[in-house]
């Protein structure tokens, strides 16, 4: 895995005021089913330099993932001007990521 999940979270309203296109991974360093999606989610993001992608360790008392409904991992939360465009649930090919990303270059800001 590259880039670990980081226990420093934003807060909710930092999340919700953010601008631009925001991919959120909520998962933890030690999930098998985080690692296994890296490289679908590295592939997708080649071609989308633009997007910036925050790693968020989860789990039990962490107060964004509850904020958002995570109950699996990894789970991606794809944010366009800080509202939620998409979102997948334990990718395992590059393709959905991708195809999410794009609704993000498409969706109204």
């Amino acid at each position: 895995m590259s880039t670990p999940y980081t226990s420093d979270e934003p807060g909710r309203a930092e999340v919700d005021a953010m601008r631009g296109s925001v991919l959120l991974e909520f998962g933890d360093n030690f999930c098998g089913f985080c690692r296994a999606a890296q490289p679908a989610i590295a592939r997708a993001l080649e071609d989308r330099p633009g997007v910036r992608h925050i790693k968020i360790a989860d789990g039990r008392g962490r107060p964004l993932g509850r904020s958002f409904g995570v109950k699996l991992w990894p789970t991606l939360v794809f944010l366009q001007d800080g509202r939620e465009v998409e979102r997948l649930v334990r990718p395992v090919d590059h393709h959905p990521v991708a195809k999410a990303l794009r609704a993000l270059a498409d969706s109204p800001a």
